[in-house]
């Protein structure tokens, strides 16, 4: 029985837009997973085998290289045309790779500049606790 059911929809709904990685590598997984090749964007990545190699092992590597062009292939599709053109030669791990990079680079600038202004936080002479209070917890909760 085939199961018709098809999740690539979210991804139509939400494309990368570079802000938004994190929740659109959570809808490439689920999509992998429902279409059965997840294990290309957490595995191992498979080597090309010699001649020498039982066909076994060979069709493993054939079979793993479509799974990995496939689910490229429904990465670049969920990305807006200028993402597309700048990753089309790249497969889906070093785009994954490629994007988890900027988006620590982006976080650790940002927990900097929460942290900063959070230490710099001081209370006026004669100002009510609560507000000052309520700031500085404000900066906490951005910082988790």
């Amino acid at each position: 029985m085939v199961n018709s059911l098809s999740l690539r929809s979210i991804l139509d709904v939400n494309k990368l837009t570079d802000p938004n990685f994190t929740d659109w590598l959570c809808n490439i997984k689920i999509v992998s997973k429902q279409e059965k090749n997840a294990y290309v964007l957490d595995g191992p990545v498979f080597k090309e085998h010699n001649d020498d190699v039982i066909n076994e092992e060979n069709e493993a590597y054939r079979v793993y290289m479509d799974d990995l062009d496939q689910a490229t292939c429904v990465m670049l599709a969920s990305m807006t045309q200028d993402l597309q053109k700048q990753h089309e030669a790249m497969d889906a791990l070093n785009i994954i790779l490629k994007f988890r990079e900027m988006s620590d680079k982006e976080n650790r600038t940002e927990r900097f500049d929460i942290s900063k202004e959070l230490f710099r936080c001081k209370m006026s002479k004669g100002s009510r606790v609560r507000p000052h209070v309520l700031k500085m917890m404000g900066y906490i909760t951005r910082l988790e």
